[in-house]
């Protein structure tokens, strides 16, 4: 049916779950965006509103639903729609359910709807999923695979469908969701195919059809091209957030910045409503990734207006050791000659030094004060910074540093020199810091990125350390509602140096610190109120609602560059060589997380498909090998199990998930019950493989072999043995080699032999 005569007619229901019951300004942005174009809105929350939130949402609508978080967003529009019950909801033309998970308008919602009412459908969405085959990474559900959706986060079903009772049989019946899994794969992966097998017409607005080779998801995986060419008036939260293991295993990590830089300068949606909502619900760590916060600015150069950029702006600085005084100072000269310097120092031999060498200075104000030997650095800025840090509006704190627990000298003063190189490598520098937060009003702090070298490597991995409790104390005292995860790296200044806007800080020095909270010295070297507050820093930026970066200058850029690739290429090469680990990230992280499955007990498994079945889980068979031969390591796999399978077309076997082997001698030997056998060997099969003169090497993961039979094998199979000289890791030699004898060896395919 087409949507004609009242174009409105229209019941929204609009789904929200926020753990805290805050309706946050991008929902009500959403519905005042959508309200012109319904008739009734109902509004239903998993869980408890708060009351301003509320107080506000009843000012869209007074239909507010609040029930028990169970469900997830199906059981919610189930139980709204039976409350209306489904005579009434005849009346409308049509009923959206619609969730909080997308963001907009970025457009006029009249475009979209303008469109699809002339459109002869009994159900739509805005974008959807495209089909998926290889299986259901969901879990099980009505279908094997992900056949081709609309995605649940926007879809809207007309009269000719609301009213039939095969809608109102699909809800009656619908199962309790449990999980995000369960809900795809019991319902949104559903919805489209389900309706559509009966014989109901749908269509999404925003068509992905020239996407389909690019992604399954293309408002995800082509967000900014979504915006820009179909003119899809919403995005999802999501890109912002999600695990950046999926991202950097379907692409380089793109998409979430080329979508947010085209939606700040390009569209008329205003970004704050994402900051506003990202920064309180979601974990720095998450954020930082998605959105590529890191910064690296030129030495040797101003970039544009950079030179004309002014903001209030201080250096602090602590001072301990006397040899490093003037290191300190040189740096110092980087400062905006209008800066104020402050410089703390634990005794009057040092305060006579600093105000020799840092007098030498072009600044504005110069102070060097003695305070106490206790809290160090950290008692420095958050105690005595404290009774003038708020007349500033940007700040940097720096302290000298000299690491004497670690052997060579030369680690700690590579950590000094990576924290000073990325915070005041030179006058131009600095101003191109300063002209960046100037215009990046959400940006908190910048900092440099952890240490990586030497004893500090362990860091990466292992930022909270001793450390996690003591912060999430710490996190409770100062009242702090941003989201703070063992499981999930915290974005502050290890190292305590940083660039921040003091109004951003202002929960950490309203508290109120002391040098009797400070632990005395001799101090320990983790795990103190000092280490708890250097990581407490980000959270402390991000609950004020701004965001963390990391800082780089653009020469030392290419040391962290270097470093961090060398290191990966060390990992990827002894987990390949070592342990047989090879392919994506995602890939090596599930290896990782069973090493014996991918050691030498190689588990063996074997799969058919007959006339009436294809492959899949279904039709496989599990065997663990047994040595017949340990000084070949000759292995030796029996599959068994095939009652009632007959007809068989192909056989594949895999010998484990892993590459980095090599299978020689390969034997596969078929029995049947009525007595007969079927031998054959690896000339026999297909493989995905690279064959060599004595055998088939397996360098990427998932290794294969594919037997295909000359004719349809009617007799029921009793078993099935597989046996092959199997080397655990291919050696240097072979490996050098596997190319030219690629080249050289050519293979004519035997066939099936009965004995």
């Amino acid at each position: 049916m087409k949507i004609t005569d009242n174009k409105n007619n229209r019941l929204l229901i609009y789904f929200i779950y926020d753990k805290d019951g805050i309706a946050d300004d991008y929902i009500i942005y959403m519905l005042n965006g959508l309200k012109k174009h319904v008739r009734d809105i109902r509004i239903v929350s998993n869980g408890m509103l708060e009351n301003d939130s509320r107080k506000r949402l009843e000012k869209i609508t007074p239909d507010i639903l609040e029930r028990e978080n169970k469900g997830f967003d199906v059981w919610a529009y189930k139980e709204a729609m039976e409350i209306s019950g489904y005579d009434r909801l005849s009346e409308y033309d049509e009923i959206i359910l619609m969730n909080y998970t997308i963001m907009g308008p970025v457009y006029p919602f009249c475009e979209m709807f303008d469109s699809m009412d002339n459109r002869d459908l009994d159900f739509w969405g805005i974008t959807k999923f495209h089909e998926f085959k290889d299986g259901n990474p969901f879990g099980e559900g009505r279908y094997d695979y992900l056949p081709e959706h609309i995605q649940s986060h926007f879809i809207a079903i007309r009269r000719s469908m609301v009213s039939s009772e095969e809608f109102r049989e699909y809800w009656q019946n619908m199962k309790m969701i449990e999980s995000y899994q369960d809900s795809v794969s019991s319902h949104e992966s559903v919805f489209t195919k389900y309706f559509s097998d009966m014989g109901y017409k749908w269509q999404v607005y925003a068509d992905s059809e020239d996407y389909r080779e690019l992604t399954f998801q293309p408002i995800i995986g082509a967000a900014k091209r979504m915006i820009s060419e179909k003119r899809c008036p919403v995005f999802k939260r999501r890109s912002f957030m999600q695990d950046y293991d999926i991202v950097i295993n379907e692409s380089c990590g793109q998409e979430a910045v080329m979508l947010y830089e085209y939606l700040d300068k390009k569209t008329d949606f205003d970004v704050n409503l994402l900051w506003d909502n990202l920064l309180r619900t979601e974990n720095m760590a998450d954020i930082k990734k998605n959105m590529q916060l890191n910064y690296v600015l030129p030495k040797s150069s101003y970039i544009e207006g950079a030179s004309e950029a002014v903001m209030k702006t201080a250096l602090i600085i602590h001072i301990y050791f006397y040899d490093l005084i003037d290191y300190c100072a040189e740096y110092a000269k980087s400062m905006p000659d209008y800066a104020d310097i402050y410089v703390t120092t634990d005794s009057e031999e040092k305060k006579e030094k600093i105000l020799e060498s840092f007098g030498k200075l072009n600044c504005g104000k110069l102070s060097v004060k003695v305070i106490p030997n206790r809290g160090r650095d950290v008692s420095a800025f958050v105690i005595e910074s404290k009774a003038y840090i708020m007349d500033y509006d940007l700040v940097c704190f720096m302290h000298d540093k000299k690491v004497g627990q670690l052997k060579p000298g030369s680690i700690g003063e590579g950590f000094s020199y990576k924290c000073f190189e990325n915070m005041l490598a030179s006058k131009h520098f600095v101003k191109n810091v300063i002209k960046t937060f100037k215009d990046n009003e959400r940006m908190g702090m910048l900092m440099p990125a952890p240490p990586n070298h030497g004893d500090y490597y362990i860091t990466l991995g292992l930022e909270w350390g001793m450390n996690y409790e003591i912060t999430k104390k710490l996190a409770d005292k100062l009242e702090l509602k941003a989201d703070i995860s063992e499981k999930k790296e915290p974005v502050s200044p290890l190292g305590t140096m940083f660039w921040v806007r003091p109004e951003a800080m202002k929960k950490l020095f309203s508290y109120g610190f002391s040098y009797e909270d400070m632990p005395e010295e001799p101090n320990n070297i983790d795990g103190t109120l000092l280490h708890a507050i250097e990581r407490i820093y980000g959270y402390v930026v991000q609950d004020a609602g701004y965001y963390n970066g990391w800082l780089f200058s653009d020469d030392f850029s290419r040391l962290e560059l270097t470093n961090l690739y060398h290191m990966l290429h060390r990992i990827n090469e002894k987990l390949f060589f070592d342990f047989g680990i090879a392919g994506t990230h995602q890939r090596l992280m599930l290896g990782l997380d069973d090493i014996e499955y991918y050691n030498a007990n190689r588990q063996g498994k074997l799969y058919y498909a007959s006339l009436t079945e294809n492959m899949s889980e279904k039709t496989s068979r599990i065997s663990e090998p047994v040595v017949e031969d340990k000084e070949k390591n000759r292995l030796r796999w029996v599959f068994s199990g095939f009652e009632g399978v007959s007809d068989i077309t192909h056989l594949r076997f895999d010998p484990g998930e892993s590459g980095n082997m090599i299978l020689r001698d390969l034997n596969i030997e078929i029995y049947f019950n009525n007595g007969k056998v079927l031998k054959s060997d690896a000339d026999s099969a297909d493989t995905n493989g690279i064959r060599i003169k004595d055998g088939i090497v397996f360098i990427a993961g998932d290794p294969q072999i594919m037997l295909i039979f000359p004719k349809q094998i009617k007799e029921e199979i009793k078993n099935i043995i597989i046996t092959a000289e199997v080397e655990e890791k291919i050696s240097d030699t072979c490996g050098r080699e596997i190319a030219d004898i690629i080249n050289k060896s050519k293979h004519k395919r035997k066939k099936f032999k009965f004995i």
